[in-house]
């Protein structure tokens, strides 16, 4: 005989509301098939298994592989237009400093403008943001050769900084599409790791690229080529149907609405720029590392292998699941960060400093996965693709400040090997302090308590109603705001809240055996549970 459960009104009523109802008695005398509410095992088949969270599957998944490549080509130009630019200039007869200049504006300008970029494609969606941003963008870049490296100085500038204030925010906009296209945590926090880690081949192939194409073909034919991959790219990711589909999750009916910025946000963007700055000095003291040896190829071959690490990292992270909350994984990442940069100190051999180089990398892409699964806890879901946006901008602008302080202290070698550790350990110790604050999905003012709950308050006798009674928001649950009548002592205060808290569990015992037809017993809820009324 299959196994049989009768379910009654009542008891889908009493789960519901989160309370176990005593089971009722079955009816011997009629036989278990009669019943008109009869389930068996066979109504119920059990829940089917997760799908499999693999690199195979998930790659294979609908919509992945295409917005990955795709995104991964529309941000090339990321790395390949500082190259570029410098390769252009110079070949043009333009001073190495003017070139540098260039290149530097480009990338403070892409950074500046993604927040506002990520707040308008919240607002809008990403065809109306993107689109319109990468045609400006690559018409810019694409008109630098019609204007000449020898042109005037003030309209290549001018190009050179409205090309970078229109670059599609992709990487923001790839990272908001993937809960609706893989909406399993286990493929998603897969495709998030090797997203994340794949960045890493933009700054391999992307300046080898430039380089190959400036020498081959002439610098116009590098910054063309440039502009072409970055509106090819983000023509395969707009066009796709989860980018055209997508739009952000309204609050209260406005999208882009809500509270962004909260205290554990900030100390998050503040500890990613330490992180950011570990990474910027590392490229100047890798040029360091060049000049000291006689090898120039370590200046190029020192970061490439950090992002192998990086890459390694990430494919290593995304085989299982790891224990503890996104803030937890952030603060013992960054720890082993700090660690990974520890061997450089110790002055190595160029062999040597190649794989010391590539053992930070390793965590460089679970710091950066798990910033972003912690901004998916304290941000609205409203404006999430503003607050990657954010997180973006402040690796980049830490970055780039690791990068000046180096460069500035680039006569110094010992102090060159200590400063990644220093961007490092400044990250920690900002995470370890707020390790509160990025656990919370609260942020202050920013969310109100349900309408629902509000007419469970107790009205209170004339004398009272300067005071707030207890409110039960659901069942088993008491809060107090204020507290007892003014004037009164301690042990009076207790004893007026037991005799409220009594009240208050009477009408709820009361209330509920009215709706679901039982008979109530007096006494307080620990002793009193409601006894089916007989007919």
């Amino acid at each position: 005989m299959p196994l049989a459960v009768e379910a009654s009104p009542a008891t889908t009523a009493f789960r519901q509301r989160g309370w176990r109802p005593p089971r009722p008695q079955p009816d011997l005398a009629r036989p278990l098939t009669e019943s008109p509410a009869l389930l068996t095992l066979a109504d119920h088949p059990p829940a089917t298994a997760p799908p499999t969270a693999t690199y195979g599957a998930v790659l294979g998944s609908r919509h992945v592989g295409r917005l990955l490549a795709g995104t991964l080509t529309g941000r090339l130009p990321n790395s390949m237009v500082p190259v570029g630019l410098v390769l252009w200039i110079t070949g043009g007869g333009g001073s190495l400093a003017f070139a540098g200049m260039l290149a530097a504006l480009y990338g403070l300008a892409s950074g500046l403008s993604q927040p506002v970029k990520g707040r308008l494609m919240d607002r809008h969606g990403q065809t109306r943001v993107s689109a319109p941003a990468v045609l400006l963008n690559a018409g810019c870049l694409a008109s630098l050769p019609l204007i000449g490296a020898g042109g005037q100085p003030t309209v290549v500038t001018a190009v050179v900084g409205v090309a970078g204030l229109f670059t599609p925010p992709l990487e923001a906009g790839l990272r908001a599409l993937w809960p609706t296209v893989l909406p399993d945590v286990g493929r998603r926090r897969v495709v998030q790791a090797l997203d994340t880690g794949s960045q890493g081949l933009l700054y391999i192939v992307g300046p080898l690229l430039a380089s190959w194409l400036a020498t081959a073909h002439g610098p116009d034919t590098a910054l063309t080529t440039t502009a072409a991959l970055g509106l090819v790219g983000t023509a395969v990711v707009l066009t796709s149907a989860p980018s055209q589909a997508w739009r952000s999750p309204a609050a209260g009916g406005a999208a882009g609405s809500g509270r962004l910025m909260s205290t554990g946000l900030i100390q998050l963007f503040t500890a990613l720029a330490g992180t950011g700055f570990a990474f910027g000095a590392m490229n100047v003291w890798a040029a360091g590392m060049a000049g000291t040896h006689g090898l120039a190829m370590f200046s190029g071959v020192l970061p490439a292998a950090f992002s192998t690490g990086s890459l390694l990292g990430s494919l290593i992270y995304a085989r299982r699941a790891r224990p503890g909350t996104p803030a937890t994984q952030l603060i013992t990442t960054s720890a082993l960060f700090l660690l990974g940069w520890m061997p450089l100190l110790t002055q190595p051999d160029p062999r040597t400093a190649i794989v010391f180089t590539a053992i930070p990398g390793l965590f460089f892409t679970l710091i950066i996965t798990n910033g972003f699964h912690t901004v998916d806890v304290l941000a609205p879901p409203s404006r999430t693709t503003e607050a990657y946006a954010w997180l973006i901008l402040s690796v980049g602008t830490g970055q780039a400040a690791g990068t000046a302080l180096a460069a500035a202290l680039a006569t110094r070698l010992y102090v060159l090997a200590a400063l990644p550790a220093a961007g490092a350990a400044t990250a920690l110790t900002i995470l370890t302090l707020a390790r509160r604050n990025l656990v919370s999905t609260s942020p202050r003012g920013r969310h109100r308590r349900p309408r629902h709950h509000r007419k469970h308050q107790v009205n209170l006798p004339s004398h009272e109603s300067d005071t707030c009674a207890p409110v039960v928001g659901r069942p088993g649950h008491q809060t107090v705001r204020n507290g007892a009548p003014a004037g009164t002592s301690a042990a009076a205060k207790q004893a007026w809240l037991a005799t409220a808290r009594g009240q208050q569990e009477q009408r709820a015992v009361r209330a509920r055996a009215d709706w679901f037809g039982m008979a109530p017993q007096e006494g307080t809820r620990a002793d009193a549970a409601p006894q089916w009324r007989t007919p």
